[in-house]
């Protein structure tokens, strides 16, 4: 998939407001910081640090000084275009150890000086696209940035208010304002986001906090496919904070003269914490769906989904429900043969409970929590594939279950960053997460109980590195006979950021081991997934073991184009995949090679592009052995949640986004 951005004059627009300096307009060399002011008192922000000036001390800060270039090239400096294209690449100024330093601590950290002090008074303040986040008192006041904060739905102050869990006359409590802290930044249409505690100079048992936030630009395009002939195009728009409210509203279309009728349409529209309690509402109804095999956009659904998710470690409940109704339509003529006719509908709800939520409250040293959840969920085929019948297949079987789960977790954050991003910042856990599942479980005409645990540990080193360890497994049982047994185990590795003069570097290495025992209903192991060789394709490679190996080498440069950020990278992927009823050392040796290019623009709510070239030495039936490739779907936040609804453990997917 292609990431257009919306227009092509944002694009010009973000030109001019891509880090560059203020124009010094005093002839001096030299321009002081505009200085916010909340009820009068100036400050300005400086990575976590917000400083109250004077009007002198203002004066004394060096943002920018004018250029100096020889004068044979004064004409082409003048000339407009050639200083568009100068000015379309920006370098940023390189991070210092201690810069770095700073974005990788506890996030409680900051707070804990203020700890019992009385909260007075809590203000909110939005910042356009003329700041840099990482220092306010830099502006960069261009006719670019005006047009875009007049484009742009600002955030409205009650939004950001209703995803405030602190309150005004309570004490000041370091991990719940470090956790509001990065609710508020982990929300879609937000950049990043910081609460600053101000003393009080009169009372000096008293603070006043700044809730300080930058919006994304929040118009989103994309492009699926496009070609011709014959005519075929596929897209959408977004806009991820409609009228700065908090709400999501998405039309897309697929276009195809192959296609019967040649147009297809969708709509979805999502609404975040409904007035205040936390819970998102998502309908849709599209023409255009993926259908469950082969992935082609000719299913027609329609379905609504709320959930409330467990936003702190000591809210008391959280769960979810989806019902909806789902159909595949044969609107490219494809012969019986190979279409896959069915049709669905779904109910699925669960909710769970905090144990214990009170205590965390009135006791800040008691970290461990408890959560307690129940789910049912019933999926029923109407009509299903002729090609399956009623041999097993878990996609296209009805099923229904019971679920229960109880999890154990101790949850901290460190605050980071280019681990995901390109220097926002980043959130990543340090702790402990397990769930134990049970329940019964129904496959087609199968009944069966099922036993199963999620456990991962997080840890960050003493010099800055994170690694997760993680443990997959789970069971049915029937009539005392264990089917569909299944182990995954693994850990993942992010090494400190090294800094080289401008350039910044991180080491990623992920090692799993995957294991099925006496399969019946459960598809096997294949490697088309991020347990096997990323960007493999085909599903007709399967087996009973898997044994992969990940690494990759990413560099941060400290150049940007239009706005956006560059991170070239090298790879090499390693897994071995043993067949069923084999021994190992009947296993095939699969393995992938490549390079490529991450760019991303912070400001815009896009996702990361990916340029990605992949050379895979072993070539199978569904799959070429070189790749070029550009892929849109990369995360750019690591998924932050405390707890999940009770399901059962899948080896081919990390569809939780739950594993480094």
């Amino acid at each position: 998939m292609i990431r257009l951005v919306a227009a092509l004059g944002c694009i010009l627009l973000f030109l001019y407001s891509s880090g560059q300096e203020v124009k010094d307009t005093t002839g001096k060399g030299r321009v002081g910081p505009k200085v916010d002011t909340i009820r009068g008192i100036p400050f300005f922000l400086r990575r976590d640090t917000a400083t109250s000036v004077g009007s002198d001390s203002a004066k004394k800060i060096r943002v920018g000084a004018a250029d100096t270039i020889p004068k044979r090239f004064e004409r082409w400096r003048n000339n407009n275009i050639f200083q568009w294209l100068r000015n379309a690449v920006t370098k940023g100024s390189p991070d210092s150890a201690t810069m770095a330093a700073a974005l990788n601590t506890k996030s409680e950290s900051p707070f804990k000086p203020y700890q019992g002090k009385i909260i007075r008074h809590i203000y909110i303040r939005g910042y356009g696209f003329e700041q840099t986040f990482t220092d306010t008192g830099r502006r960069l006041q261009y006719f670019g940035t005006k047009a875009l904060n007049h484009l742009h739905w600002k955030t409205r102050d009650w939004v950001i208010r209703n995803s405030l869990f602190i309150k005004e006359n309570t004490a000041v409590n370091p991990f719940k304002l470090a956790d509001n802290e990065r609710l508020i930044r982990n929300l879609n249409f937000i950049q990043d986001a910081r609460i600053l505690v101000s003393s009080l100079p009169d009372n000096p048992d008293s603070v006043d906090l700044v809730v300080v936030f930058k919006d994304l630009f929040s118009i989103n395009g994309a492009i699926g496919s496009l070609g011709f002939p014959p005519l075929s195009i596929r897209g959408n728009i977004s806009e991820a904070n409609f009228l700065g409210m908090g709400q999501r509203v998405q039309v897309g279309s697929n276009v195809e003269q192959r296609r019967s009728p040649s147009f297809g349409g969708e709509l979805l529209y999502t609404k975040y914490n409904i007035a205040g309690t936390f819970i998102n509402v998502t309908g849709a109804l599209t023409q255009i769906r993926n259908d469950l095999y082969p992935s082609s956009p000719d299913e027609r659904a329609w379905y609504i989904r709320m959930d409330r998710p467990l936003y702190a470690p000591y809210a008391k409940i959280a769960g979810g429900l989806l019902i909806g109704n789902f159909q595949d339509f044969n609107v490219y003529n494809n012969a019986d043969s190979v279409f896959w006719k069915y049709k669905y509908h779904t109910y699925d709800g669960w909710i769970g409970w905090n144990v214990g939520s009170h205590r965390f409250l009135n006791n800040t040293s008691v970290r461990d929590r408890r959560f307690a959840s129940v789910r049912y969920f019933r999926n029923d085929f109407d009509s299903i594939p002729y090609q399956v019948g009623k041999n097993f297949n878990w996609r296209f079987n009805s099923r229904e279950a019971a679920l229960g789960s109880f999890t154990f977790f101790r949850q901290d954050f460190y605050k980071t960053n280019y681990v995901y991003g390109f220097g926002t910042t980043e959130d990543l856990p340090i702790g402990y997460n397990v769930a134990v599942t049970s329940g019964w479980y129904r496959q087609l005409y199968l009944n069966r109980w099922y036993t199963g645990v999620d456990a991962n540990d997080y840890v960050v080193t003493k010099k800055g590195g994170f690694i997760q360890y993680f443990l997959r497994a789970g069971m049915f049982l029937y009539r005392g006979q264990i089917q569909d047994a299944s182990t995954l185990a693994g850990a993942s590795y992010y090494s400190p950021l090294f800094l080289f003069g401008g350039l910044k570097a991180r080491q990623y290495i992920n090692f799993s081991f995957s294991r099925e025992y006496n399969r019946i209903g459960i598809d096997p192991l294949t490697i088309n997934n991020v347990f096997g060789l990323r960007y493999f394709t085909g599903d007709s490679t399967f087996g009973e073991q898997r044994v992969t190996l990940h690494s990759e080498t990413t560099v941060f440069l400290n150049y940007r184009l239009l706005g956006f950020k560059f991170a070239p990278f090298a790879f090499g992927d390693l897994s071995f995949l043993t067949p069923e009823s084999g021994t190992f050392q009947k296993s095939a040796l699969y393995h992938g090679i490549g390079a490529g290019m991450r760019t991303r623009n912070e400001n815009l709510v896009f996702n990361t592009i990916e340029f990605r070239m992949v050379y895979f030495p072993r070539k199978t039936e569904q799959n070429n052995s070189f790749k070029i490739m550009i892929n849109t779907g990369l995360q750019f936040r690591f998924n932050t949640s405390y707890v999940h609804q009770p399901d059962v453990v899948f080896l081919n997917t990390d569809g939780l986004n739950s594993i480094y």
